[in-house]
């Protein structure tokens, strides 16, 4: 009887479609035995389930947003930029990607998340090593806040070699320069671990650029992605528990508001407000 049930089965599906002795399954390319056993939620409580996966998932967008980042940094180093668009517009759909998330996690109600903040001891996720290396590359140089990480070397040591590499914007400069426009010699050789002071003259240059900014306008759209993450995150926190304090010895919403404040690449929002109509 087994035998008859296993062959209508395959019969059903179409045999002559499916290889059944394959070398490698669809369960074992994503590695899906380990991902889906990485669910250990600490408490009964129904919501911490989607919790965890909302932040697990996240980091695995995170992980694809640094690979695509690190991409773009080194095609616009070889003045390639329409592979580098091309992976920034991917970088901007993955932001979507995560705020559609803290969406889902808005679904929790304030007493849902109390029934289990307390077994989250301190984790939190100014904790995120992935999120303080896509910061770092796209231009928020604060040394301060990889110390969380100085416990656990690699991750340490990874976060460093970021602080002190040229950020995106950096490198956008120095692309800006190769091309003609007029950037100060200081600005494309600096200390990179230093966090970006706003220079008059880089501002020109992006007055000029544009003047064509149907070629040069991902560089914004992926600061305005970001700030739109942020913002989402900070409105679902703020939804959650108020103005308690965060997990991990955040101020929590009043963390997230602050950071709001910080731009990647100022002249570019700064230059809107110097342009001239035509």
């Amino acid at each position: 009887m087994a035998n008859d049930t296993n062959n209508i089965d395959r019969r059903s599906v179409g045999e002559d479609e499916i290889h059944w002795d394959q070398d490698l399954s669809y369960s074992g390319y994503l590695s899906l035995d380990a991902l889906l056993d990485c669910q250990n939620t600490r408490t009964d409580s129904h919501d911490e389930m989607m919790f965890m996966i909302i932040h697990q998932a996240s980091e695995l967008w995170m992980k694809l947003c640094i690979h695509e980042i690190s991409g773009a940094m080194r095609e616009v180093e070889n003045d390639n930029l329409g592979a580098a668009f091309k992976m920034l517009a991917r970088v901007s759909r993955i932001q979507g990607q995560l705020r559609q998330s803290w969406a889902v996690l808005s679904t929790m109600t304030p007493s849902d998340y109390l029934s289990f903040r307390d077994d989250l001891g301190q984790s939190s996720g100014f904790q995120s090593f992935q999120y303080r290396e896509i910061e770092y590359a796209l231009g928020n140089k604060n040394a301060a806040l990889m110390e969380v990480h100085r416990n656990n070397p690699e991750r340490y040591e990874r976060l460093r070699a970021v602080l002190h590499a040229p950020s995106f914007y950096d490198l956008c400069l120095q692309h800006l320069a190769r091309q003609g426009f007029s950037i100060p010699d200081d600005y494309l050789q600096r200390d990179w671990s230093k966090a970006y002071v706003p220079c008059a003259e880089v501002e020109s240059a992006w007055g000029d650029v544009y003047a064509n900014t149907d070629e040069h306008w991902q560089q914004y759209e992926l600061e305005h992605e970001f700030q739109m993450w942020r913002f989402s995150h900070m409105k679902t926190v703020e939804r959650i528990i108020g103005y308690r304090k965060g997990t991990g010895g955040t101020s929590g919403v009043a963390f997230l508001e602050k950071a709001l404040s910080l731009r990647f690449f100022p002249e570019l929002w700064t230059v809107r407000t110097e342009l001239k109509g035509s």
